[in-house]
This record gives C-alpha cells, structure tokens and sequence, in this order.
C-alpha cells in the first residue's frame, strides 16, 4: 500500500450533524479514501487516503450533496497524541551547567529541564491556504439572506404567501397553486434526498421530508404540505445562523492577528502583509498596535496588554529576549521584534487549528448517539409506515387520516435535533476554553475531564514559578541593604538562575549596584572580586566556613531557612560576614486558591516532584497539599498507575517536558508552564496561562458541558415523544411536527450556545 495522505476540504452549508454523516458516508464509499472526519462547526472535513484517490471526484460527491466544497491542500500528518518519554527526556537528570558554574548550593535536580527538547520537532508544515488567511468566505460567512438556503427560503415564503393569494381570489385553482408553491421549496430538498440515497444514505431528513411532502400531496393536503416545506427552510436557515454563531467564535480569535506589518530592512522601515513576514525578520511594533506575529523583543521596552489571547487582565513589562505573541496589543512604547514563527504557524493560528481538529474528534456520547441515530429513523419510517396500514386495514378507519397521521410521524422522526445536541455543546465548549487559553484536544477530553476524582501535579514550573526568587536577607556584621548591593556587584553578568534572582530583588529594592574588578567564579565554591578596594566572596555556607568563624547561632539561622527548603549564600567582605540570602522557587501567587478549587469540588490533589524532600515539604505544607518526592520520571509514572489501581480517574498536570510518560499514563495529561509548543504537542489538554486556578476551570467547564448536552438529549427526545402522542391521538397535525423537530433543533442550539456566553 503506498502512503497515505491527509487532504483539507472546505465545506459550506453543512449546519447540523446529519450534514456531515450524510457527507461522511458518501465519501468512505470513494475508492482510495482510508477515513474521513467531518466538522460541522469548522465547517471542514479531513480525507485520509491513498496515492491513487481522486480529490477532485470527491469534491464532486460532495458537491452533488448540495454543498458547496473547495479544497484547502494537504492538512499535517495526525499528530501523534503523546510523546515518547526519550523524545522530550534528556539522558540523564545531573544539569552540567550546576557543575560548571560558581555556586554550589546544593543543587538538585529539578523538575525545570531546557524546554527546548522536542519544542518543534513536531512542528506541522501547513501550506498557506490551509492556514485562516487563506478561507474563503463562502454563503456561511455572509448575510443570511445572501446563501442560497437563504434565497431558497425566501422564495419558498413568497410562492407559499402567493398561493394564498390567488387560493383566495379563484378558489377553484387553489390546489394546483399550493402544488406549485410547495415545489418551489420541494424541488432541492428532493434532489439533495436522491443524491443522499445513491451515496449511501437512503433515510436522509430530505428523504422523509420528501415522502411527507408527495404523501401529503396525495391525499390533497396541498396547503399544509407547502407551508411544512417552507417551515423546514426555515429551521434549515435558522440551524445555519447557529452553526455560524459557533465557528465565528473560534474565527474571531484569528480576527485578532493585524494583517500588515512594519518590517525593518536595510535601517528603513515598510508596510508588508504579516502574512509574508519569514521566521528572522525584524518588525517594528509601535506603541497601541497590536503585534503582528510571534516573536522575541530585540530592542525596547514596554507593558504588553495579552488579554485578547491569553486573558491575562493585568499588562505584562517585556524586555530584550522576552517573547511576545501575535494579536497582543504593545502599550507605551515602540518594540522591535525578531519573528519567531510564521504566520501560519504563530500561537493562534495553531490554537484555532487545534481546536479545529478538536471538534472534528468526536466525544463518546456522539459516536453513542450517532450509532442510535442510524437505527432511530428506520425505525420511525417503520413504525409512521404501520400506523398508516394497521388502523385502516385492521380497524377499517379512514384512510386518508391515517396517512396523514403517518406523514407526521416521519416527520417527527428526524433525528437532527438529537444528532447536534452533543457536538454543538462540544463545539461552543471548545471555542469558550480557547479564548479562556484552556485547550483541549477533542470531545473525548472534554467528557473526561469532568470525570477526574484526582488529579497529580508537578511542582517546578507548575505550583510554582520556576524560577528561584530572595525570600530573605539576613544582617550579620553589615545591613541587609548593604548584604544584597554588594551581592548583586558579585553577579552582575551572570546568567545563572540564583544570580538572576540576587539581581532582580536589587533592581526590585532599587539598589545602586557598584563596579567590579577581578571578578572570578572558584569551582563548586562560589564567586570573588574586588569591590571598592575589598575582596568579596558569596558562596555556599560550607565555602564560607573555610573563610571566617560562624557563630552557633547564625548557623541555627542558616538550618532553619534550609528547613523551609531555601538555598543560602553567604556574602563575606575581607574577613567580614555581612549576611545571608535566602533563595527559594517560590508558588505562584494563585496555587492555594487554585488547589482550594479542585479540592472543593471532592478531587484528591497530590504533588509529584523530583525535588529534593525538603524543598518540596515545605512548599507542601504553605499549599495544603500530600507531596510525593524525590521522584524520576518513571516513578511518577507509576505512581498514576497506583492512584489509577485505586478506582481513582487521574489527571496529570505538569510541564509536557521531563514528565511526558505521566502524561501519557493519566486518564487527561494537562500541560502547563512548559510554553506552548511543547504543550500543545504534547498532552490531551493544555493551560497557556499557566495559572493553577485553571485546572478547576476545566473541570467546571466540562462538567457544564456534559450537563447541557443531556439537557439537549432530553429536550429533543422529550418534544418528540410529546409530539408523537399528540399526531397518534389526531390532536397535532403535520404543522407541529415539522416545529418539533427543527423548532428542537433550534432550541438545542441555542442551549449549546449559552456555553460561549461564559468565556471571561
């Protein structure tokens, strides 16, 4: 067998589940076509197939479904769902660069690896046209009335109120006037009905509405038929409008991206598309613009505003190297910024792709309902075709009523409403997490998410910031002012994560930081110079000691902060001891609150780190929280499979780098802190704002999502049931049936809808 392919299709006027089984079934018929997925809301279907398919035959089927199809080339390879753990793993846990540098603060190995491994190696090449610019804006995308479902329901409307008119004037031709009226409306239905039947759907809801509408025709009930065409139209339209709703949603996200650029060539600047920017490109972002692509900062600085892409309501400060996002707006003052990613390929359109594919992934419940749907409408053709022949030839009851009676029941048989209510609640569900930066990858975590009873957590990057911060510093012989400015003189120009924070809390406190000479790092040691005229060393407490004398007390200190798990440096000037600072990754300021959430709503939390006891007791204890230590990747693997042998449903949170095989073992692996690439890639769900709060937001979000697909379930079998009491006890005729099924739709919809409401 030779390759296997997978090709985008672009697909209009599809706007209920029934569409897309229909569409679904003609093209696995096609030769060559190895699956086929098809998305309502995106509005798109995905070919999986061989070297010899033919994609413009396929096209064509579609086509003569009656939608119109436009190809979008070759969508990426399936990614695949997990990551080795040897892909995104380094070969051991030892960092070298603890050992080459100058502190030696008892380093351990954190859960924090270089979070390049692995960051594209997976990276999708998408052609242009398959990104968002290129679409094109077919009849879902403009007014209403402009789509030819549109046009035809207008039409239908004029011929039905025509016939009235002339019903009313020359009474004798009434029928033939409801006759010509009703064709109007009819005639496409029934084309679309053949064509559904030759691919393979033979009780398509054209079908029945087809046989309802010849039926009613039959026994001369010519005005209720035309007026039954026309108020399927309209359900029709009406099930559009509310299918657009939910994929503009999404849409707009893409909307957020400007479509030019000022990019930087030869000292000049000029306007480009954003679209043309190559990866390396340097753009100028001036102050209330919104960035064009995705980028890291090469000169300037300024408070970004990324609420429109990851929520985030407080303005955030970036610098040189800091990265910066396509559609975030720059505040207060001009940026150049190097091009990171291309435009198909920055972090939205990669979210609205990923959602995308999300919502072609189906959830449990609608391959349930899907597979019930099947037997449902012959079912109903079957029972509508005995309540049609029993009563008349068993009873002797009057014919005419009692096809009547049948034509209604077909028509209450159309398992539209059904068919949506779960992929319509996935689908606004799905865009309402993405604009919240909650992703989620398919229907399937979507359900399970809301199953969890426990969930595990990493702790570097994930509970905390990933970064060690001052927490204290201790005045011995000198003032703590004086401790931190010369300890900041010792580091400055250090790209260590410990000098790092010394330098950040004397910029914090404003401190003048004097000159240096002579500055060496002594191996394992610590660091040595010359600042104004002293010798100065910082270093570990052990490096210290070999220096000057330290009082039993100032050891207590020093043993009471290692206690709370805090790395100490000491700083000695001549053979002085100054002080000491304390240094610890501290939680992110909303972890209580975020676990406090999950536990509240009955999961067990539990802590998985690599760090060492200490550190992670006392991190556990300030969170409330059971922790587990000490740990390797493996052993955080089985540790999910413990609490899975437990009867618990586990999901993993942690970075998507060093613990990609707990990931894989959880019930839902939850990405975070590990920057996008890496967790888009990687899990079944990713949190891109890194606030622990939103783990308890997907879960809520999921359990509200379950909650209103069987509020749809129930309100579409519910109407139906009612209305098939009422057509057998000749209270309701075909009017109300065909309102109970495209009025349950809508209804459904509509309830689906709510969830978008709640995307703050």
């Amino acid at each position: 067998m030779g390759t296997s392919h997978n090709t985008r299709f672009k697909i209009d006027g599809m706007d209920c589940a029934s569409c897309a089984s229909k569409i679904d079934t003609a093209v696995r018929r096609m030769p060559g076509v190895e699956d086929v997925s098809v998305s309502v809301t995106a509005g798109t279907m995905t070919v999986t197939h061989g070297d010899a398919s033919d994609l413009d035959a396929i096209g064509k089927k579609v086509s003569g479904l009656g939608y119109a199809t436009k190809r979008l080339g070759d969508a990426k390879a399936k990614q695949p769902q997990k990551v080795a753990a040897e892909h995104v793993h380094g070969p051991n846990c030892s960092h070298n660069h603890h050992d080459q540098h100058h502190h030696d603060h008892g380093h351990h190995c954190h859960d924090d690896h270089d979070h390049s491994h692995g960051a594209s190696a997976t990276a999708p090449v998408i052609r242009e046209e398959d990104t968002l610019h290129g679409h094109d804006h077919g009849v879902s995308d403009g007014p209403w009335w402009r789509s030819r479902k549109g046009r035809l329901t207008i039409m239908a409307g004029l011929a039905l109120v025509l016939a009235y008119g002339i019903g009313h004037l020359f009474p004798s031709i009434q029928l033939y006037a409801f006759t010509a009226a009703m064709l109007v409306g009819l005639f496409p239905i029934a084309r679309r009905a053949i064509m559904a039947a030759f691919a393979g759907t033979p009780f398509s809801i054209e079908m029945l509405m087809t046989i309802a509408a010849v039926g009613a025709l039959i026994i001369n009930a010519t005005e209720e038929a035309a007026a039954v065409v026309f108020l399927f139209l309209v359900g029709e339209l009406l099930e559009g409008v509310a299918a657009g709703k939910a994929r503009a949603s999404i849409k707009s996200l893409s909307a957020l991206v400007p479509k030019t650029a000022l990019l930087e060539e030869n000292g000049k600047t000029r306007e480009v598309p954003a679209e043309s920017l190559d990866v390396g490109s340097v753009i100028l972002v001036r102050p209330g613009d919104r960035i064009s692509a995705d980028g890291t900062v090469v000169s300037g600085e300024s408070a970004i505003d990324e609420a429109p892409v990851t929520g985030e309501s407080v303005p955030v400060r970036k610098g040189v190297d800091d990265t910066v996002f396509a559609g975030t707006v720059n505040g207060d003052a001009a940026l150049r910024v190097r091009v990171t990613a291309a435009a198909q390929d920055n972090t939205i359109a990669r979210v609205v792709r990923l959602v995308e594919e999300a919502q072609e992934s189906k959830a449990p419940t609608e391959r349930f309902i899907d597979r019930f749907s099947k037997y449902y409408t012959p079912g109903v053709v079957v029972v509508a075709a005995l309540v049609t022949v029993l009563p008349p030839l068993l009873l002797g009851a009057d014919w005419s009523e009692w096809i009547y009676k049948g034509l209604a029941i077909l028509l209450i048989g159309c398992p539209c409403a059904l068919v949506i209510s779960t992929p319509a609640a996935i689908a606004a569900s799905l865009s309402s997490g993405a604009r919240r930066g909650l992703l989620m990858k398919g229907g399937a975590v979507l359900e399970g998410l809301g199953k969890l009873t426990a969930v595990a957590l990493d702790k570097t990057g994930t509970l905390t910031e990933g970064k060690p911060k001052v927490t204290d510093v201790l005045a011995f012989e000198k003032t703590a002012a004086e401790t931190l400015r010369l300890a900041a003189a010792l580091e400055t120009g250090s790209s260590h994560p410990l000098a790092l924070a010394i330098l950040a809390k004397a910029e914090e406190d404003g401190v003048e930081i004097p000159s240096v000479t002579d500055a060496k790092a002594l191996g394992g040691k610590g660091v040595a110079a010359t600042v104004e005229g002293t010798d100065v060393f910082l270093g570990s407490p052990n490096a210290a000691a070999e220096r000057v004398t330290i009082s039993q007390e100032r050891l207590d200190a020093i043993a009471a902060l290692n206690d709370q798990g805090k790395t100490v440096s000491l700083l000695i000037a001549g053979d002085v001891l100054c002080g000491a600072i304390a240094m610890r990754d501290e939680p992110r300021a909303d972890a209580v609150a975020g676990l406090k959430a999950l536990t509240d709503s009955g999961i067990k939390v539990v802590m998985l780190t690599g760090d060492n006891k200490r550190t992670a007791t006392a991190i556990g204890a300030q969170l409330g929280i059971d922790v587990r230590a000490e740990l390797l990747p493996q052993d955080k693997q089985r540790i999910v499979g413990e609490l899975q042998k437990q009867g618990y449903i586990v999901g993993k949170v942690g970075d998507g780098i060093n613990d990609a095989p707990a990931l894989a073992a959880a019930n839902v692996g939850i990405a975070m802190g590990g920057g996008t690439d890496v967790a888009l890639e990687t899990a079944d769900a990713a949190i891109l704002h890194s606030r622990v709060g939103d783990v308890a937001q997907m879960v809520s979000l999921s359990q509200r999502t379950m909650r209103n697909i069987f509020q749809n379930i129930a309100m579409s079998l519910g109407l139906k049931a009612v209305f098939l009491v009422t057509t057998i006890a000749g209270i309701t005729g075909l009017w109300p049936a065909i309102l109970a099924d495209t009025g349950a739709t809508v209804l459904v919809t509509l309830n689906a809808l709510r969830l978008l409401k709640i995307s703050k």
